[in-house]
């Protein structure tokens, strides 16, 4: 999201504070009150009915226009209001702005009435509805249009981190939604609940309502970042946020990495605030801290910068923590430095989805896709959200096209039209292979389907596209299902493509963790969701099934949600990160996909579930800080970049494995076991350690030949030491974290 500039002070108040009630006055004034429109006002905003029902909020100046409500019911379908009839009222001893609004003829049974209030800088809107019993409050809706604004509205998910009272690492919850209004000198932000921005337009915001077909809103007007509106609008008494004025809180190596905070006393009292900043590096060190405390009156807003030295390649795990009495709060985000590479023009590695999700903007995003590597983009053709094709054109990263929608078992028309319209988007989109369709394999190792995929998905469209230059891939598949995989080749799909394509999946298990096909076990946890077993398994089918066909995993992953042993904590991902990709060129696959960039979803962008995995794939957080494993990604395409695997290494000791390329060896230990989180118990809970902290019990000392006087080692992360070698050996200390070596003797 963009950031909004530094503002001073807001006061909030209670609503019966410093408003002021313009009512009618007796007998001779009664032409002038009559002129004179209702009008409610309060420290920096007024609210003015005018004549037809709107309501113009202002501050000295018009910002918003409030019009008319729409209401939706299951028997009068959507209806809005036409204007209506403003009054003043009094509201629990405050002064108010009633309008009872007019309805279509269609919809006279429907009464619909507004309240509005006022305190400092902030407007309560209220609507209720009623005069009907087939009302459908999850689809109210209420108009505003923008007087003179400088930019586009922005919805701006509001979180708020928490910690589990059972232990573990602390996570984002939803604190609510905002609409963001910019002017060049100040800003507003509409508050709710909930709402639904793919629901809302330039004319409409989806405003749900309540059971009792209410829909309440604030409004607040001023210049502050989102987080401070939020706690303003639900006169939360203590509101903090953490952000870095860098895009993805990424610096060059070296800098000093400014880390940002803003406090809101959202109470009606004058409080004294103790505001606590902490920072630690990846291995737990120290890198920042320090204690102020402020006297801060009601609505007053805090701000200031920290400052953090740079490391070569590093990440910061930055905390501020605002403390007022009993009441405590918290915000985290990360800072890191990333060294700068040229890489080469070819590459294997890419990002499957969801690099559309353009925050905060699309230059900055393109940016860094070029400086971690990114040599392909799964999905990308003009009319599709974020960067296009042209666009990716320019920065020199390729791109294709994964589309779906086959219409089983329709007509031949039908089947044909679909066909038609996929193949005209991907020519259009110069794109270089198209995934067709995505994980149709359904349910897993059941089979079901092939046949009739390759009947009415693939060869329409590998019809369409012979000798177009456009290489074609299966329906990427969920886990590596084996048994889809012979149906589809028994029903001719195999000479259909160019590149086989799935997505291996992985649990609590390291990346080489590899059982056997027939041990796999199936379900939300089972071991069918494997990553290098499923992938040799992949190698198998494609060398024997023969024709030269290319091994894609469009989909990989590690999944960061907090406190569940079947997923990563944030050290194991960036740890499995590196592994992962390295046993993908080991098995000679020939491109790899990354799920995803930042953790989101296109429906609900930037907003946080911790329960659901599917919030948790990205290489960076939700507010698009860097997680350590966005520094393993760009270590991984530049260790591997061109590299050629030579073989696995074997040791005297079982436990211990490597892989060798050209030039370089990646070695780890598995006396710890393949088990991620392996002392879990039922519950899908489990405390996730911080990210760092290691969590790695044992330690293997091991001795190797090696050439010249040092042995360079390179963490998942990017970081490097040099191990002294002594009479053409070096010591190393191994564990289940993979590391780069180079120098050593092959």
């Amino acid at each position: 999201m963009a950031d909004i500039p530094r503002r001073t002070l807001i006061q909030a108040v209670p609503a019966t504070v410093g408003a002021t009630f313009i009512a009618a006055q007796p007998a001779q004034a009664e032409s002038a009150a009559a002129a004179a429109p209702p009008t409610v006002e309060a420290d920096g905003i007024a609210l003015v009915a005018e004549p037809d029902g709107s309501i113009l909020v202002r501050d000295g100046a018009d910002r918003v226009r409030l019009s008319h409500f729409m209401i939706k019911d299951t028997v009068l379908g959507q209806q809005r209001t036409f204007g209506g009839t403003p009054s003043l009222v009094t509201v629990d001893g405050a002064p108010a702005i009633q309008v009872d609004y007019r309805m279509s003829a269609s919809a006279q049974q429907v009464k619909v009435r507004g309240l509005f209030t006022v305190s400092a800088r902030r407007a309560h809107l209220r609507w209720e509805v009623s005069g009907s019993a087939t009302l459908t409050p999850s689809g109210f809706m209420f108009s505003r249009t923008l007087l003179n604004a400088a930019a586009p509205e922005r919805y701006v998910p509001v979180t708020r981190w928490t910690r589990d009272p059972r232990g573990g690492v602390p996570y984002e919850v939803n604190a609510g939604a905002l609409y963001a209004e910019s002017w060049a000198d100040t800003s507003a932000y509409v508050r709710l609940d909930k709402t639904t921005p793919g629901f809302t337009n330039a004319s409409w915001i989806h405003a749900p309502g309540t059971a009792d077909n209410v829909t309440e809103a604030e409004l607040v007007l001023g210049t502050m970042r989102p987080a401070a509106a939020n706690g303003i609008a639900t006169a939360a008494p203590l509101t903090v946020e953490a952000w870095s004025d860098q895009p993805f809180g990424l610096y060059d190596p070296g800098a000093s990495m400014r880390l940002r905070a803003q406090v809101v006393n959202g109470s009606a009292t004058r409080r004294r605030v103790r505001l606590t900043w902490s920072a630690r590096d990846f291995d737990g060190r120290r890198a920042g801290g320090g204690v102020l405390t402020r006297a801060l009156a009601p609505g007053e807003i805090w701000d200031e910068t920290f400052t953090v030295g740079g490391a070569p390649q590093d990440i910061v795990f930055a905390e501020v923590k605002a403390v007022s009495g009993a009441d405590e709060v918290f915000a985290r985000t990360n800072l890191a430095t990333l060294e700068p590479h040229d890489y080469q023009a070819e590459g294997r590695f890419g990002i499957a989805n969801y690099p559309w999700m353009l925050v905060p903007d699309k230059a900055a995003v393109g940016t860094l896709m070029q400086r971690i590597g990114v040599k392909s983009v799964r999905i990308a053709y003009d009319g599709a959200p974020g960067l296009s094709p042209a666009e990716l054109d320019a920065l020199g990263i390729p791109h294709n096209v994964q589309l779906g929608g086959v219409i089983f078992d329709g007509t031949a028309e039908q089947v044909a039209a679909w066909a038609d319209d996929r193949v005209a988007v991907a020519r259009a989109s110069g794109a270089r292979y198209f995934e067709v369709a995505n994980e149709l394999n359904q349910p897993w190792m059941s089979g079901q389907k092939a046949a009739e995929y390759v009947r009415d998905g693939l060869r329409p469209i590998h019809d369409r596209l012979k000798d177009s230059g456009i290489k074609l891939m299966n329906c990427g598949l969920g886990g590596m299902d084996h048994k889809w995989t012979a149906n589809f080749k028994e029903a001719g799909g195999w000479e259909l493509i160019d590149a086989f394509a799935f997505h291996p999946g992985r649990g609590n298990f390291t990346p080489d963790h590899a059982p056997p096909p027939e041990e796999w076990e199936q379900g939300e946890n089972g071991s069918y969701w494997n990553f290098l077993g499923a992938l040799r398994k992949a190698r198998q089918t494609v060398d024997e099934y023969g024709g030269g066909k290319e091994l894609w995993l469009t989909e990989a992953y590690a999944c960061t949600r907090p406190n569940r042993w079947w997923n990563d904590s944030h050290r194991q991902a960036a740890e499995n990160v590196l592994l992962t990709l390295a046993l993908a060129v080991s098995e000679g696959v020939d491109g790899v996909n990354w799920y995803q960039p930042h953790d989101s979803t296109i429906h609900h962008p930037q907003e946080a579930d911790p329960a659901n995995p599917e919030y948790h794939f990205g290489l960076m957080n939700r507010d698009t800080s860097a997680k350590p494993a966005l520094l393993a990604f760009a270590t991984a395409t530049r260790v591997l970049e061109g590299a050629t695997f030579v073989r696995w290494l074997t040791f005297d000791d079982p436990d211990l494995k490597g892989l060798l390329f050209d030039g370089f060896a990646i070695l780890w230990s598995r006396k710890d076991g393949y088990f991620l989180n392996a002392d879990h118990g039922a519950d899908p809970w489990y405390p996730h350690k911080e990210a760092w902290a290691d969590h790695w019990p044992t330690k293997t000392a091991l001795t190797l030949p090696a050439t010249g006087t040092s042995v360079r080692e390179v963490d998942c992360i990017g970081r490097e030491r040099t191990i002294p070698v002594r009479d053409g050996r070096v010591r190393l200390t191994l564990d289940g974290a993979a590391r780069v070596y180079y120098g050593l003797s092959q």
